[in-house]
């Protein structure tokens, strides 16, 4: 039984949850502060049902959907899939359980959640196949993850502000850039197989380029957002790390050397989201 939650786990790279759920609880605290829901716990709890099995179904997915290509990948060819670990039935079985799961969730919130889990799904899946004809692939997963504060605060007031557009279109900045130097080194592997993706339509040099560059907008919508809320020092010190973190992380990636990239990609991005959602929060709730 622990075996087999351990391979779901890995097949949806749970540990990568990180990256978008702090900025939903940003996003919440935001809501919360503004309309204060009757039941603040339950209805967070129900936020975090949504953004685990929304996750869970784009993900594995991704895994079925991909389950060809990663075989024929040095990198990926140990996945789930492709090394025979789970079957394409109980992938499918396990997405179609979190589908369900995710629009049961967004039912119980509100009637809109429910409407805008039907377009969500067709973004979080639909990624799956845009690397297949269009380098643009980084962008529909950075929007992909932008809808996690979106719909993380609509879950609260059932609408949409300037505060919480200008954190989805932080987090839709920062992903696109980070999936850019994810894709480094499936260069020559996308280029053979007729996959597009930005180092594979413009080479590594420009690749970094066009990450670093997407990465650099963020210091304006972090001022936005900052000027858009009553926030202090937490703010700003998370904004300082924030950023700070993103210099690292090409820093130490290179066109010659993806040792580090890892570190650049998990480590970094981590640690970047987590600190930011935590001095963000501290800020919003207590200054």
């Amino acid at each position: 039984m622990i075996r087999h939650i351990k391979q779901y786990a890995s097949l949806v790279v749970f540990a990568h949850t990180v990256f978008a759920l702090p900025f939903a609880l940003i996003a919440f605290t935001m809501a919360y502060l503004t309309l204060p829901p009757e039941r603040p716990w339950l209805l967070l709890l129900q936020v975090l049902g949504c953004m685990v099995t929304a996750r869970n179904s784009a993900m594995s997915f991704n895994r079925y959907a991909d389950r060809l290509i990663d075989a024929r990948n040095e990198r990926t060819k140990h996945r789930e899939l492709p090394s025979g670990r789970l079957s394409s039935k109980a992938v499918l079985v396990f997405f179609t359980l979190n589908v369900l799961l995710f629009l049961l969730c967004s039912w119980s919130i509100n009637p809109l959640c429910l409407y805008l889990a039907f377009p969500a799904l067709a973004v979080l899946c639909g990624y799956s196949y845009t690397k297949r004809f269009s380098w643009f692939c980084h962008f529909v997963l950075g929007l992909a993850l932008s809808m996690a504060p979106a719909g993380a605060y609509i879950a609260v007031t059932g609408a949409l502000s300037p505060p919480v557009l200008w954190l989805s279109l932080m987090v839709l900045l920062w992903v696109s850039g980070f999936d850019i130097l994810y894709a480094l080194p499936d260069e020559e592997h996308d280029r053979s197989h007729k996959l597009h993706s930005i180092p594979q339509r413009f080479g590594r040099k420009k690749a970094l380029v066009i990450s670093g560059g997407l990465h650099a907008l963020i210091l304006p919508v972090l001022y936005l957002f900052g000027t858009s809320l009553p926030l202090a020092w937490g703010y700003g010190l998370a904004a300082l790390i924030f950023t700070g973190l993103l210099a690292y992380q090409h820093s130490v990636v290179s066109p010659r050397d993806l040792s580090k990239l890892n570190r650049a990609f998990f480590t970094a991005n981590g640690l970047a989201s987590l600190l930011f959602a935590v001095l963000t929060v501290a800020d919003l709730l207590y200054c």
